[in-house]
């Protein structure tokens, strides 16, 4: 009986072992920190999720997506919240019926987790940092000195993988690593509920675009809003400019006036919430002999403007069990063949993210950016199927990344060379009016 085993119980590591002990393997599922179902969440470090259709698609295969979207809030667009102005919604897709669904990253990774749980042939493993790997015996160390053996073993332990340090170690130059790091951080706080109702319309993601930073605020089933800060580390109007109370309301009484009375508690969340980084990862390769691999944000962590993180690892989960299938179960040959089908996809998407946190931060306020989206849509609703956003691939289809990025500058195109054609004939027209 092949043995695996799966460092990193988060979102991907806990599907992962839900999708191996469906296939019959024996799965020892580790994880770092103490069991979260227990301890509960760190404060400050949950950042809601938007799960759309890559997500939902990876759920939906083992039975689980009816259940973690009881638990989910459909967002139909963004609310943006512009200085000085009135608030604007702006729908996602062109019927402005598709969602994507918001969901606490706590409650979404202890669902996981009970269904790995529930699966026959996982057993989870909890207080085990990993400190040690042999990658070619299979063998594991872990921080209280034990050890264990496995025949498989599958690194799904997030952006600072221990796994990916571990491989980089074994392998030296035949391992490369960049870690790109924004000169942005994030910090979350609460925007509470009022008289037991939502203070914001709890059908979108609101947004509040502020030129060189900006705050996101997503609803939660208590009827709280999880808001996030994403600010420079440095500089005017930056986390490390805000150190006494009086600057933090300062600066949100001229930034964010309609936030101050919503957030009751807004110097304390400020104050004691830490400050994440936001990074993109990427390694070279994902795999070393057929028998250690890396997945999800271990092999290609990225920034989470697109709201893609969670769903593009669900997606590598897919493509994994793909890749199983075609080969039979060999290893040996399922691992570089996932490597392949989703390294392309996994850049693709890392680049996707950037671009978008300029589009949240910069544009969504800018009459000239709604006039484009408002086109877009024209365009999807006379072209049905043959014109598509690339929000709507990324979000609401699971055509491959790479193949959105291709799609996309295909139509582009197509719609520059079509207007610029409408301009000749336009221009020419003129020409032989003022002629006559």
């Amino acid at each position: 009986m092949t043995r695996i085993a799966v460092v990193g119980a988060g979102l991907c590591g806990s599907l992962l072992a839900c999708y191996l002990g469906r296939r019959g393997y024996t799965v020892d599922l580790y994880e770092r920190r103490p069991d979260p179902r227990v301890t509960g969440a760190e404060r400050g470090r949950s950042i809601n999720l938007a799960l759309s259709e890559r997500g939902i698609d990876a759920l939906r295969r083992i039975g689980l997506d009816e259940q973690v979207l009881a638990d989910a809030l459909p967002m139909r667009g963004r609310m943006v919240h512009p200085l000085g102005g009135e608030t604007n919604f702006q729908p996602y897709s062109v019927s402005a019926d598709r969602a994507i669904n918001s969901i606490g990253r706590g409650a979404l990774n202890d669902a996981l987790l009970d269904a790995a749980s529930a699966t026959a042939g996982v057993t989870l493993h909890f207080d085990h940092p990993l400190t040690a790997l042999d990658p070619e015996t299979g063998t594991l160390g872990f921080a209280d000195g034990s050890h264990a053996k496995a025949d498989i073993v599958l690194g799904a332990d997030g952006a600072g993988s221990a796994t990916r340090g571990l491989l980089k170690a074994y392998a030296g130059d035949g391992f490369t690593e960049t870690v790109s790091f924004l000169d942005y951080g994030y910090k979350e706080l609460t925007i509470p509920a009022r008289d037991g109702e939502y203070a914001l319309d709890p059908g979108a993601l609101h947004i509040w675009p502020r030129g060189t930073s900006m705050m996101i605020a997503l609803p939660n089933p208590d009827r709280s809003f999880t808001g996030t800060l994403f600010w420079p580390n440095a500089g005017a109007g930056s986390f490390a400019s805000l150190g006494s109370p009086a600057a933090v309301e300062r600066h949100f009484r001229s930034q964010y006036p309609d936030l101050l009375e919503l957030i009751p508690n807004l110097v304390d969340d400020y104050r004691h919430n830490p400050v994440g980084v936001l990074g993109t990862v990427k390694c070279a390769p994902w795999q070393m002999l057929g028998r250690v691999a890396l997945i999800g944000d271990a092999a290609h962590a990225i920034v989470p403007f697109y709201g893609q993180g969670a769903n593009a690892s669900f997606e590598d989960v897919v493509e994994l069990d793909r890749c199983l299938d075609a080969t039979g179960d060999d290893w040996a040959a399922a691992l570089p063949r996932y490597e392949r089908g989703r390294r392309e996809n996994s850049e693709a998407i890392a680049e996707m993210a950037l671009a978008n946190f300029v589009e949240m931060r910069d544009k969504v306020a800018d009459p000239f950016f709604k006039l484009g989206k408002n086109v877009e849509h024209t365009l999807e609703r006379w072209l049905p199927g043959r014109y598509v956003s690339r929000y709507e691939l990324v979000s609401f289809s699971t055509t491959p990344y790479a193949e959105v990025r291709r799609r996309v500058r295909r139509q582009h195109q197509a719609v520059g060379a079509v207007a610029g054609t409408l301009v000749a004939l336009a221009a020419a027209a003129l020409i032989r009016r003022v002629g006559r």
